[in-house]
């Protein structure tokens, strides 16, 4: 009984839920719907309209569901379209016959609030708010422009504490983010606190506050994250945020924020404008700032979490920064972001060197226009912050500088265009362009100045391998002119320079130059690498060759008349290091020149050929030799052929044939220049080897200093020499050496009259004055002619003598006028000029006196004497040779003896010649006196004639 009984009662419980679950359903609830609607609207505070289906349902919970619900906007414009909206309801009031929500759900609403609403409510819970849940499931916030998917929230009031707890979740441009609120029970004054928390995209914001009955929150503020950079187009890294915060209807404020991000502390203010359009606006002032990270954040294009509809105003300031791995000082700038358009005003910072950088401009799409300044007194410390190697250049140099220019940024590509600077006085402008993002940085440069001095910009000497190294990482393309150039004792105008790096391979396309009336054009390619190879590289130079003068080292300005005149050159090269081949070829006036050489740069040698030709050997010498030079090379041409050959410092001219005028010769020479003074050395055979002839008493200078050019050690060999046409050695032969400015001709060996001359000669010629040393000898000369043509002279015979002088002075005249040392001579079977010894005697032995005086006059006014032989000493001092035991042995005629002196450096003489016709008669004189070349004759007969008289 029992058991049918439980059945009953469980089948009529089942019974009556599946009818509390179904009946509801089945029933007609329209007549409800004025009444839900009023419900809702007291309870939301805002007019509520039901337009779709009404169901009641009993189980799990007692709950109104309705759709097509719309939720009218109040004063604050807020107006809410909901998809359904369920009222969960109390099952006792509804048992007695009253509907009293408990909870309020809102299902797929799209929410509108207009900004800025038309009032802002000051939040003071109303006297009908009691116990209420209300939910948002899956709904759409939409506040003026901003929008908000998947909210999920629920808001409870009527707690003991708080007048209002709200929390949830919704989707904000693809980021996640949680919310909460609590609003407390307002004071007696009508303030209630609030306090609010948000977290997403890795961050969160606290902030906790009042609000004010009237509308408006003011409060404190907390914020930090892990990536600000998800929020805002600041550099990534971990932030926090502190500071006051304030909300009115059309701004949300922070200000006295104290700010950090990673780890870089700074303060500022942030506020975001709502009305009349939404701005956000950020002041940051820092010791020290990451610049790389906010201006790559500010030109990367991505997503952040405001709109990118929302501009953004970015105001930086900064002790101390780094741009690109330039330090910085006094950073200061603003930036407004508005959509994809970025620009910045009054961007201005202090370089190293104390330069001063001002910039402005914005964005055009993917590119960033500004318009620079720059001014600083010392560029060269700039300079070398950027990493320019000034290292050898002159620290006075790169000092005051200004410039203007417009810079474009792209991509990977800088531009600078309309460029005007000023750089230590000289004006510059032009363009320039750098790209960096492809496989190799490649830079574009045009410049023109007007005044381009090089001294002390340019190291003084340029490592070749350390330049390869630099130039083979990136390409260049460069043209430059400059209407005046300087470099060392260089002066050109009209200097252009167009050039390219590209790929390894350095063309010069063309480098012009015009140094006075002379035009000086290059060009080449040289491919870089290990090694480097030159190809097509040509030099040309066509004009007044005097403008190479000052190029050329001072010692040299003896050759200005022979530079004065037109020239041409042309070189040409091409190859590697170690096969590297030349050609040149030129005119200097009538001088031509044809060289071609192949060089091992590597192992620092070559070989070559030159040769020289020139229609006037004396006109193309006599700056070398003197304006003398074309009297005693004589006539003719002058050619240089040689085969040339060299390694180091050392050149060696394996085969050289010159000619000059009448000198002509062949040899091997090689030149050394194993420090800073040259060597030469080697053999050379001259045909014939002409000899300058200098004055006996010139007064011009020698010029031996130029002995000391170089030194020397050379064999010498000559089959004639001569002297104004006329033949003075053969066969002659001597090792010439030259250091240190003394010249020595050692082992001299010549025919002279048929004999043997020996000797040495040793020129002083750097010595002050210089000096001169001779040492000679001759055996078995035979003259047929006068040796002096003087009134007294050798006029033939066989000679022998030795000889030991020295001199010094500048010129001839003073060298004779201190000629000293000693000369011995003896001439057999020869003929002495000037007097008739055999005629003396002759007219000594007439009987009629008168007859005998007149023909003894005419026997010492001229003639000649025959003799056997002829030997004295010559001492000389002082220019001045005194002749000691000079005798004059005749056949048949007696002898005479000469006594007195003949002073050389004066050309004048003072000689008596003593002879006694009759043995036991008084001697006969003859005086020479006066200028050597026409000395005055005064017999002297007195005491023969005489004696003549008392016999």
């Amino acid at each position: 009984m029992m058991r049918r009984v439980v059945l009953a009662v469980l089948g009529l419980a089942m019974l009556l839920a599946a009818a509390l679950w179904v009946v509801p359903r089945l029933l007609d609830w329209e007549s409800w719907r004025p009444q839900l609607a009023e419900l809702a609207s007291s309870r939301l505070g805002r007019p509520v309209r039901l337009d779709g289906p009404i169901t009641l349902l009993l189980l799990p919970q007692p709950r109104v569901e309705a759709e097509a619900v719309a939720v009218g906007p109040a004063a604050d414009g807020l107006s809410i379209a909901a998809r359904s909206m369920r009222l969960r309801l109390d099952l006792r009031a509804l048992l007695a016959g009253r509907l009293e929500p408990r909870e309020i759900t809102l299902v797929g609403g799209d929410i509108v609030l207009p900004w800025p609403p038309a009032a802002l409510p000051g939040f003071r819970a109303p006297p009908w708010l009691g116990a209420l849940d209300a939910r948002l499931e899956n709904c759409r916030l939409r506040i003026g422009g901003l929008q908000a998917e998947a909210v999920n929230a629920r808001l409870v009031t009527g707690g003991p504490v708080e007048a209002m707890v709200a929390e949830g979740s919704l989707a904000w441009r693809g980021y996640a983010a949680r919310f909460s609120s609590r609003l407390g029970r307002a004071d007696f004054d009508g303030v209630a606190s609030l306090e609010f928390t948000l977290s997403g995209a890795g961050s969160s914001l606290s902030a906790q506050g009042t609000l004010a009955p009237e509308g408006g929150f003011e409060g404190r503020m907390e914020a930090g994250g892990s990536d600000l950079s998800a929020l805002l187009p600041a550099p990534a890294g971990p932030w926090r945020a502190t500071g006051r915060l304030t909300a009115a209807a059309d701004l949300i404020a922070a200000d006295g924020l104290a700010f950090e991000l990673n780890n870089q502390p700074s303060r500022g203010a942030a506020t975001l404008r709502l009305a009349p359009d939404t701005r956000l606006d950020i002041a940051l002032a820092a010791g020290r700032l990451d610049l790389d990270g906010w201006v790559a954040a500010l030109r990367n294009a991505r997503s952040y979490a405001l709109p990118a509809t929302v501009p953004i105003g970015l105001d930086l300031s900064a002790e101390a920064t780094a741009f690109a791995g330039l330090p910085l000082r006094r950073l200061r700038g603003a930036f407004f972001l508005e959509g994809e358009r970025l620009s910045l005003t009054d961007l201005s910072a202090v370089l190293p060197g104390d330069t001063v950088i001002e910039a402005s401009g914005a964005t055009a799409g993917p590119r960033l226009e500004l318009a620079v300044h720059l001014a600083g007194r010392t560029l060269r410390d700039t300079l070398a912050a950027l990493g320019l190697p000034l290292a050898g250049t002159d620290p006075a140099r790169l000092r005051a500088a200004e410039a203007r220019f417009r810079l474009a940024l792209e991509g990977s590509e800088a531009a600078v265009s309309d460029l005007v600077a000023s750089i230590d006085g000289a004006r510059v402008t032009g363009n320039g362009v750098w790209r960096w993002g492809g496989p190799r940085p490649a830079a574009g440069l045009g410049l023109a100045i007007d005044r381009l001095d090089l001294n002390g910009l340019l190291p003084p000497r340029l490592d070749a391998a350390a330049l390869n190294a630099r130039l083979a990482g990136f390409d260049v393309n460069l043209r430059l002119a400059a209407e005046k150039l300087s470099w060392g004792t260089l002066a050109g105008e009209r200097a252009t320079l167009d050039a390219a790096l590209e790929n390894g391979r350095a063309t010069l396309r063309r480098l012009s130059l015009r140094i006075g009336e002379l035009d000086a054009t290059a060009s080449g390619a040289v491919q870089l690498g290990t090694p480097p190879r030159l190809s097509e590289a040509s030099l040309e130079l066509a004009g007044a060759g005097a403008a190479l003068l000052p190029l050329l080292p001072s010692a040299w300005a003896a050759f200005a008349p022979m530079l004065a005149q037109p020239l041409t050159f042309r070189l040409s090269g091409s190859g590697a290091p170690e096969a590297l081949a030349l050609k040149a070829e030129g005119d200097l006036g009538s001088l031509r020149a044809e060289a071609a050489a192949v060089l091992d740069t590597t192992q620092r040698r070559g070989t070559g050929t030159l040769t020289l030709r020139h229609p006037g050997a004396g006109r193309l010498l006599a700056p070398l030799l003197g304006p003398e030079a074309a009297g005693w090379l004589g006539p003719g041409s002058f050619s240089v052929i040689a085969n040339l050959s060299g390694q180091d410092r050392r050149l060696s001219a394996d085969y050289l044939d010159l000619v000059a005028g009448g000198f002509r010769g062949r040899g091997q020479l090689g030149l050394a220049v194993p420090g800073g003074r040259p060597r030469l050395a080697g053999r050379f055979a001259a045909e014939i080897l002409p000899l300058p002839d200098l004055p006996l008493r010139g007064r011009e200078p020698l010029r031996l200093e130029r002995l000391a050019a170089l030194d020397a050690d050379i064999a010498l060999e000559a089959a004639r020499v001569e002297q104004a046409d006329a033949l003075l050695l053969e066969g002659a032969s001597a090792a010439l050496k030259l250091s240190a400015g003394t010249l020595r001709l050692d082992g001299v060996q010549a025919r002279l009259g048929g004999g043997l001359l020996r000797g040495a000669l040793a020129v002083e010629g750097t010595a002050s004055p210089p000096r001169i040393a001779l040492e000679a000898s001759l055996a078995d000369a035979t003259f047929a002619s006068p040796l002096f043509d003087l009134p007294l002279d050798l006029g033939a015979g066989r000679v022998e003598g030795r000889a030991s002088l020295r001199a010094e002075g500048h010129g001839t005249a003073a060298m004779l006028a201190t000629l000293a040392g000693e000369a011995r001579f003896v001439v057999r079977d020869g003929v002495l000029v000037g007097f008739d010894l055999a005629a003396l005697q002759a007219a000594a032995g007439l009987a009629e006196l008168r007859p005998a005086e007149a023909a003894m006059r005419q026997a010492l006014a001229g003639g000649a004497t025959a003799f056997e032989r002829l030997e004295g000493v010559a001492r000389l001092e002082g220019g001045r040779a005194a002749l000691d035991g000079t005798r004059l042995v005749t056949e048949g005629a007696g002898e005479a003896v000469a006594s007195g002196a003949i002073d050389l450096g004066r050309g004048a003489l003072d000689l008596r010649l003593g002879a006694r016709p009759l043995a036991e008669a008084p001697e006969i004189g003859l005086r020479l006196t006066g200028p050597l070349a026409a000395p005055r004759r005064l017999p002297e007969l007195a005491a023969f004639l005489r004696w003549r008289a008392e016999h």
